[in-house]
């Protein structure tokens, strides 16, 4: 039977640094520009998942989409209010 890990990528001390600031550029986007910092967790996150930190990654870029918009929907209630 072939071993079906045999072609994944093993996971660099790089991959895990982008999906590591891929999370706190996702924090930072709920309190301050979530524009700026949730394009960049985003952007971190999918480099982190394709250099090899595949589950971590993704989640760091989903965290990154779910910052920013977090932080416009609370802004834009404090406005209406």
């Amino acid at each position: 039977m072939a071993d079906m890990h045999a072609t994944a990528r093993p996971r660099s001390s790089a991959a895990r640094i982008c999906t590591i600031l891929g999370f706190v550029f996702a924090v930072i986007a709920v309190f301050f520009s979530p524009l700026f910092f949730g394009l960049a967790g985003l952007i971190l996150g999918i480099v982190g998942a394709v250099l090899g930190d595949k589950p971590l990654g993704w989640y760091a870029a989903a965290a990154a989409v779910v910052g920013a918009i977090l932080h416009m929907v609370v802004t834009a209630a404090l406005l209406n209010s």
